[in-house]
């Protein structure tokens, strides 16, 4: 006997028992970036890499050590999508997405990084992203975090989470700073993690990033990007922060926050929860006004974010899911005796055109009663309906509450739908 197979290590499987959690929290999150005014959009989960190379930087952890890409058997490099921002993009410049409109845009789908699996994070992962081109105004960037704060608020989440906020200024004030960054760490090179050694050269802003506890000292010695700000992206920080005052909505300004990605400009945000352990960013985003521009269009600002919705519904199982979550009413039909299930049939169809939002279950199965009764409740039905000769008889079925005290009745059809619905 051979062997069974197993998934790939750091992909996983998602039950029923999860799947309808996760099918709760994508709801409430898709519903919250649609009430924005925000249409979906869907591009394929294989991009050139090339794309990836010119967005997110050829210099970055992504692209150096994480994409998973093949060869086409016409030798066209290609790679599964580790990140949306630079799909999403792609596909709005070639559709005309990007020029002369303002284009709002959501997706969902799986991304793909060769990361050390560990808890909250996975080869393959789900993320929900938000992305919106043709505006400047620092209220798109207030705009996008209050979609995070909307959903995380009906999801009960809002005190489990902490807004960090960053400005990356410009791209020539950035570059001030990194040349300032990479002098005081040349003079500390002794002190350095090895991977902040590799990136010294090449990307020393993703220093910043560091969780080496030497490197993260050697951070600290040095001002802020803040520090390095000309005076429009001080503008646009300030207007920022002014707006989340008014909102009311509560943040840290973090002067060390950076984005692994290298389109970043301007504003960056993470929302981050302490309750995950190590991995802690739930949500995070910023302004890239020059990557629309780098991948072929017009010089146009966008913003946007990416949810990891692992996390995001980790941290609801974590924190909310027994306060929030509304038990799904099911009702499990079945037959007393073979012969009725025809009978039966007809009626679980009514069933299911009239009782919307509850699931109904027929027993196709069989078997003795009190088998079919351990299967209704294994399924976690609120109501089991029978039908034997006795109710086809007398067109009628028997209703009997499986989750409360009460005896089994037997009620015409219009009233066991009234007795469900309560």
């Amino acid at each position: 006997m051979s062997s069974p197979l197993r998934s790939i290590r750091g992909m996983r499987d998602l039950l029923p028992e999860e799947t309808e959690v996760w099918s709760m929290v994508e709801d409430v999150v898709q519903e919250t970036v649609r009430s924005f005014g925000y249409r979906e959009i869907r591009f394929p989960i294989v991009e050139a890499t090339g794309l990836f190379q010119r967005s997110v930087g050829d210099t970055t952890d992504i692209v150096e050590k994480e994409m998973y890409s093949l060869e086409s058997r016409d030798g066209e490099a290609l790679t599964l999508r580790p990140e949306g921002t630079a799909g999403c993009i792609r596909a709005a410049v070639q559709h005309g997405l990007a020029f002369n409109r303002i284009s709002r845009l959501w997706y969902r789908g799986p991304m793909f990084r060769y990361e050390r699996p560990q808890k909250g994070r996975y080869r393959q992962f789900e993320q929900t992203g938000v992305e919106a081109i043709g505006i400047a105004s620092p209220a798109l960037d207030a705009e996008l975090i209050e979609i995070n704060c909307a959903y995380l608020a009906k999801l009960g989440l809002q005190n489990s989470v902490t807004l960090r906020v960053n400005s990356l200024g410009s791209t020539e004030t950035r570059a001030a700073y990194v040349a300032e960054l990479r002098a005081h760490l040349e003079a500390h090179k002794a002190e350095l993690d090895p991977d902040s050694l590799r990136r010294l050269e090449r990307n020393p802003l993703r220093i910043l990033d560091s969780k080496h506890v030497s490197t993260q000292q050697l951070v600290a010695e040095m001002p802020g990007l803040d520090q390095y700000l000309d005076s429009d992206s001080k503008r646009h920080f300030e207007q920022l922060l002014a707006l989340l005052d008014a909102g009311q909505i509560e943040y840290k300004i973090d002067p060390h926050l950076v984005r692994g990605l290298d389109y970043y400009t301007h504003t960056v945000f993470e929302f981050e929860t302490e309750a995950l352990g190590a991995q802690g960013a739930v949500s995070a985003g910023g302004r890239y006004d020059g990557l629309v521009e780098a991948l072929g269009g017009r010089p146009v600002p966008a913003a946007g974010f990416a949810i990891g919705m692992d996390r995001l519904v980790l941290l609801f199982q974590e924190v909310s899911a027994s306060e929030i979550r509304e038990p799904v009413k099911c009702v499990y039909c079945m037959a007393a005796d073979p012969d009725c299930m025809s009978y039966l049939m007809g009626r679980v169809r009514q069933l299911r055109q009239e009782l919307r939002g509850v699931k109904v279950v027929l027993d196709t199965a069989g078997g003795r009663m009190a088998t079919q009764m351990r299967r209704a409740d294994r399924e976690g039905a609120d109501w089991a309906v029978i039908a034997g000769e006795k109710e086809r008889a007398s067109d009628t079925l028997s209703l009997k509450p499986m989750r409360d005290l009460g005896e089994q009745q037997a009620l015409t059809y219009d009233a066991l739908v009234a007795r469900i619905i309560g």
